[in-house]
C-alpha cells in the first residue's frame, strides 16, 4: 500500500494504544454501547446505567444524526450534547459521539471524550483535517464503498495534523446482499492489523441492521481479532426514533457481554495451550540436538 507513512505497521511491531478516561483502546477489549441517538435526558441516563452494569467500557449516543432522510430524525444537538455529559457524570463512562460538520468539532470537543466520523463522512477531508486539529481521540468508520488502502489514507488524514489517537471501525460495506443492511467485512479484521498499528474495532450492528445477527457476528468479530465492539443498545428499542431494528434491549446486551466475556477466556486459554506446546517442542527439539560445540559451533 503507497503512502502509509504514519497509519502502517511499525517496524518494531508495537501497536498503538488509545487511552481514553481509563480505558486503553487497543490494549483490552472495549465495548462501546448506547443508543443510536440521544432522545431524551430519562432514555439516556437508564441506558448508560444499563450497558455500564452489563459491562461496557464507554457510552455512545448521537447529538447528530446524519439521516438518509431530511425529514427523519436528525437528533438534538446542544441539548444531546448536555445529556451525554450528564451521563458520563452520573456513570463515569467516557462518552463517544459524531461529529458531522467541521464549524462543530471545536465546541462538540468540549463535550465529547472522542469524536467519531462516520461512514458517511470518512473522506470528507476537511472534516478529517479540523478533527485531527482538535487533539481529541478520533473513531473513524470505514465508508460503505471503501477499500482499504482508501480507509487508512483517511487515517492519514488526521495523523499529518499531528493527532495520533486514531481508532479504526468497520460498520459494514454496500454489496449486493438484501438481507441485511449491509454486509460486515470481517476479513478487514486481520488484514487491517498485518498493515497499520491502528486499533480496530467494530459495528455488529450498523453493519448487519438485524437484530439476532449483532450477537453471532459481535462473537465472529472478537474471534477475528477485533480490540472491541461498538454496539447499539435502547432502554427500549421498539419505540426508538431512529434504527429500532437494530438495537439491542439491556437485557440482550446483558447476555452478549456474559458470551463475550466467555469466549475472551477461551480463546486466551487456546493462546496459552499454544505457547505452552511451542515451549516444549523446542525444549525437546534443543535435547536432541544436544549441545552445541564451543570450539567448533556444530551440535554433537
Amino acid at each position: 500500500m503507497k503512502d502509509l507513512r504514519l497509519s502502517g505497521t511499525r517496524e518494531n511491531g508495537a501497536r498503538t494504544i488509545v487511552e481514553v478516561g481509563g480505558v486503553r483502546i487497543g490494549g483490552e477489549l472495549v465495548i462501546i454501547a448506547g443508543p443510536c441517538a440521544v432522545e431524551s435526558e430519562d432514555q439516556l441516563i437508564r441506558t448508560a446505567i444499563a450497558v455500564k452494569e452489563a459491562g461496557a467500557n464507554m457510552l455512545r449516543g448521537g447529538a447528530f444524526k446524519p439521516r438518509t432522510s431530511p425529514y427523519a430524525f436528525q437528533g438534538l444537538g446542544l441539548k444531546g450534547l448536555k445529556i451525554l455529559d450528564k451521563a458520563r457524570r452520573e456513570t463515569g463512562l467516557p462518552i463517544v459521539t459524531e461529529v458531522v460538520d467541521t464549524r462543530d468539532v471545536s465546541w462538540v470537543g468540549e463535550y465529547a471524550d472522542v469524536l467519531q466520523i462516520g461512514a458517511r463522512n470518512m473522506q470528507n477531508f476537511s472534516l478529517l483535517r479540523e478533527a485531527g486539529k482538535s487533539g481529541r481521540p478520533i473513531l473513524l468508520k470505514r465508508g460503505m464503498y471503501s477499500t482499504l488502502e482508501e480507509w487508512l489514507n483517511c487515517a492519514e488524514y488526521i495523523l499529518a495534523e499531528g493527532n495520533s489517537q486514531i481508532i479504526l471501525c468497520e460498520r459494514g460495506i454496500r454489496s449486493f446482499e438484501t438481507f441485511t443492511r449491509n454486509t460486515l467485512d470481517l476479513s478487514i479484521i486481520p488484514a487491517a492489523r498485518s498493515v497499520t498499528h491502528l486499533p480496530i474495532l467494530v459495528d455488529p450492528s450498523h453493519g448487519t441492521g438485524v437484530l439476532g445477527l449483532i450477537e453471532p457476528m459481535s462473537l465472529a468479530a472478537i474471534a477475528a481479532g477485533a480490540d472491541g465492539l461498538e454496539i447499539e443498545v435502547h432502554i427500549d428499542p421498539p419505540s426508538a426514533l431512529s434504527d429500532k431494528d437494530q438495537q439491542l434491549s439491556p437485557l440482550a446486551f446483558g447476555r452478549l457481554m456474559r458470551k463475550v466475556r466467555a469466549l475472551r477466556e477461551a480463546l486466551a486459554a487456546i493462546d496459552e495451550a499454544e505457547d505452552n506446546r511451542c515451549a516444549n517442542e523446542k525444549a525437546i527439539a534443543d535435547i536432541v540436538a544436544g549441545p552445541e560445540d564451543s570450539v567448533h559451533g556444530a551440535t554433537r
